[in-house]
């Protein structure tokens, strides 16, 4: 997904709460489709938007809350 491209990028003050797709996330995490849906199922993945029974969609901002709560220094630290 290239921000640049979209039309709500980096310099909209919303582009971190726009909606995108399972494949949009999952390229911004650097996982599969597949380990997205099996977060929702399983729990301790990222935060995810269910607009319905069939679609389901992430924030940007959500993604990065997410890296960040998983974010450490040394391994000793978790």
């Amino acid at each position: 997904m290239d921000l640049a491209q979209t039309a709500i990028g980096p310099q909209d003050p919303m582009h971190l709460h726009r909606l995108m797709s399972e494949q949009d996330a999952a390229e911004v995490l650097g996982y599969t489709v597949r380990a997205l849906q099996n977060w929702r199922v399983r729990g301790g993945g990222p935060r995810f938007v269910r607009v319905s029974a069939r679609s389901i969609r992430y924030r940007l901002l959500d993604l990065i809350r997410w890296a960040d709560e998983r974010t450490y220094g040394h391994t000793s630290e978790y």
